[in-house]
């Protein structure tokens, strides 16, 4: 925990000691993380919480520093009023989670049931802002400390579990929507499907060339998370055997990075998850140890187990498909902490600020981004990462608003 605020998030080196000779005659700057001060050193006053073994259900009192939300009082002795080190760790280690709770009916943790909605401050990164609060007690005791410059990044994400809504399915699932459409009187689905059969360039969820030439046009590194996996209930992208759909991921793939969009029957059995990561990695040529999960799912711990055994190295799913925020109360990436086995796991966390299916109740895009542009000043100003899930399914769609024209803008207005 220390490592991620000293280090990832404000770019300081530090080294630990449990040896009070070593640390009295450190001569530098340090802090010690006790119950009690041994000098006149920077003092930070610990919780129980990082030295406690098991899962217990904690009270949570929220309190206030500098106008920034805080919990795990310190005391008046401690030199920050919090202990923003456990604080870290109960957001980030997604303590809540391996906590008793109700799912929803796609199996995952509800935003509305968590500590950041419940008290009113998940749209805040509030482990960078610690960081940072922390940082100007530091440099007011410690004018010379050295700090690695460390930026703020945009990382949009395209997320494709349909690459094409009716071109490419085959003759039985053409036919098979044909006649639902039909029967359901959806008269504007069956002009577009009857369209993209004799032009299949017209199907609205192909906009892979308009998104590519957006991001060569502002320069930006976006990444496409490609379902690669078999058909199923939940599943039901193009057959990975068509040649056109294998094509359109390796020309993709040309021009930016592609990771696997894990199925939902992946999440369940670990032996599809390896093949879909060994099947698409094949395709591409390359290694694949990005990935994400069908419909945002995790459950915690096992997921992230999974994915670990099927040798991901990161993973780009923390996140709430339906509300806009911070789910771990960060925008830094982090490694996963398996409560359980109380050890660091070699997986990296990416947490993503949105996902596009947030916005389907706003009017118009105005109004997006003036939600959009709270929560971007916020990863500013703490030089964080600003990573938005965008689908193409949706850019695709038709809406209230023009969500491929909403994308360009978005990059050009965040990647700066």
């Amino acid at each position: 925990m220390m490592k991620q605020v000293f280090v990832r998030i404000l770019g300081i080196e530090v080294t630990f000691t449990t040896k009070v000779e070593d640390f009295i005659k450190h001569t530098g700057p340090k802090i010690t993380y006790t119950k009690q001060p041994l000098q006149n050193e920077f003092f930070v006053r610990s919780n129980d919480l990082l030295f406690e073994q098991g899962i217990n259900d904690i009270e949570i009192k929220l309190g206030e520093w500098n106008g920034v939300p805080c919990f795990f009082d310190a005391g008046e002795r401690s030199n920050v009023p919090f202990d923003i080190f456990s604080a870290a760790f109960y957001l980030l280690s997604r303590y809540e989670e391996y906590l008793p709770h109700v799912k929803d009916d796609l199996g995952r943790f509800p935003a509305k049931k968590s500590l950041g909605f419940e008290k009113g401050f998940l749209e805040c990164p509030l482990v960078d802002q610690w960081a940072y609060l922390l940082l100007d007690g530091l440099k007011q005791r410690f004018p010379d400390l050295e700090q690695a410059s460390k930026t703020y990044s945009f990382t949009p994400i395209i997320n494709v579990t349909t690459s094409h809504c009716y071109a490419l399915k085959g003759f039985s699932r053409s036919i098979a929507g044909f006649f639902l459409d039909l029967s359901r009187l959806r008269l504007s689905r069956l002009v577009k499907r009857i369209t993209v059969w004799f032009n299949p360039k017209k199907d609205p969820y192909d906009n892979f060339d308009f998104l590519l030439g957006l991001h060569k046009k502002f320069k930006v590194k976006a990444m496409f998370f490609f379902q690669f996996a078999a058909y199923s209930a939940h599943d039901k992208n193009i057959s990975i055997y068509r040649n056109k759909f294998r094509h359109l991921i390796k020309s993709v793939s040309d021009y930016s990075k592609v990771a696997l969009s894990a199925s939902l029957a992946s999440v369940r059995d670990i032996s599809i998850l390896v093949k879909e990561r060994k099947r698409l990695s094949d395709l591409i040529n390359r290694p694949v140890q990005h990935v994400r999960l069908r419909y945002n799912r995790v459950a915690i711990p096992q997921t992230y187990r999974n994915l670990i055994e099927a040798e991901f190295t990161d993973d780009y799913t923390m996140g709430y498909t339906h509300h806009l925020g911070f789910r771990a109360g960060t925008c830094t990436p982090f490694y996963f902490y398996d409560l359980t086995l109380e050890a660091q796991q070699p997986l990296r966390i990416h947490p993503f600020v949105l996902c596009d299916y947030a916005l389907r109740n706003f009017k118009n895009q105005q109004e997006v981004f003036q939600k959009l542009d709270l929560l971007y000043q916020q990863v500013k100003q703490v030089n964080g990462t600003f990573t938005l899930v965008f689908s193409n399914e949706l850019l695709g769609g038709n809406h209230k608003i023009n969500w491929l024209e909403l994308y360009g803008a978005t990059l050009k207005r965040y990647y700066v």
